[in-house]
């Protein structure tokens, strides 16, 4: 361990989430319970580990508060796992304690870092992937994962209205979520190489509108938004977002559905083993004799035709 370096605009990160009440949060969850979607994560990570056909002699685990993580990450070829999150579940114990935005990791300590459930909520993320970077050995592989945002969109859409009908205003409940396009530029950004994002949307289905907000705080991803409002959430409102959700997102069989769009993002530590890209000019054939088409001078505009 060594004293961590922040990313290099950590200083003037937005402080878009309550990182104490993030931590407090974390440490109240119950994972047993409702951990389904940290499963379901774990499990598609697991799945990518394996077809890259390498083997690790240490793994970080960030987010794994409860070892579930890190236990179904690591049923392959690795070797020393260390777990770490910015607060551990009761009755669960896990390497150390500390934050994403300040990881005290020396650098070029690990051959792989995974990140569960945990960077969507933190402040300067271009600096925690920075740091991730930092913490791996040259050809080390980095996976983790966002939410999008298509997650949530039937709660941020029947909490609004509701909010906007019984109080006249609107205040900050859903977290911002990072677009799949931009996962490949902070990945970039972060000076990984060979960077891969994908995306799959997870919908899951529910009997009423209060069983998915118990999975919600169970998981520990209630509000913590640092512009919330300081109050609870009128009766009011939460009765009529139940309302609105049940017409508006209700299956023929009357469950409501609630999604989740999970985006994976992937990388390696640059290593010069690594497959390079060609010089600009260096190609032997050029992109025109490729698809088969004309070459235009610049400035000549394209041809189109109607058939």
């Amino acid at each position: 361990m060594t004293e961590p370096r922040s990313g290099d605009n950590s200083a003037a990160a937005l402080q878009v989430f309550d990182r104490s009440l993030v931590r407090q949060r974390r440490g109240r969850s119950d994972l047993a319970n409702y951990g389904f979607l940290h499963k379901h994560i774990a499990n598609e990570i697991s799945d990518r580990l394996q077809a890259i056909e390498r083997v690790f002699d240490n793994a970080l685990v960030l987010g794994g508060r409860d070892g579930n993580f890190a236990q179904t990450v690591t049923g392959q070829s690795i070797g020393h796992v260390i777990t770490t999150d910015l607060a551990p579940v009761a009755g669960h114990r896990i390497s150390f304690v500390s934050d994403e935005e300040w990881l005290p990791i020396a650098p070029e300590s690990f051959g792989l870092v995974v990140a569960g459930v945990t960077l969507h909520a933190v402040n300067d993320l271009p600096g925690a992937l920075v740091q991730v970077r930092r913490a791996l050995r040259p050809d080390g592989f980095f996976i983790g994962t966002l939410f999008g945002p298509g997650t949530l969109t039937e709660l941020r859409t029947a909490l609004g209205e509701a909010e906007i009908e019984t109080t006249g205003g609107l205040s900050p409940r859903i977290a911002p979520f990072t677009e799949v396009r931009d996962g490949g530029t902070l990945l970039q950004r972060a000076g990984f190489a060979l960077p891969v994002t994908d995306t799959d949307t997870l919908t899951v289905r529910y009997s009423n509108f209060f069983d998915l907000l118990r999975d919600l705080r169970g998981m520990g991803e209630a509000n913590t938004l640092h512009e919330r409002r300081r109050v609870p959430l009128r009766r009011d409102t939460l009765a009529r977002t139940a309302e609105i959700y049940a017409d508006r997102f209700a299956d023929e069989d009357g469950k409501l559905r609630a999604s989740f769009e999970l985006i994976y993002l992937a990388g390696w530590a640059p290593h010069e083993s690594q497959q390079q890209p060609l010089r600009p000019g260096s190609a032997r054939v050029s992109l025109a004799d490729a698809l088969r088409t004309e070459e235009l001078s610049a400035g000549e505009g394209t041809k189109n035709e109607k058939s």
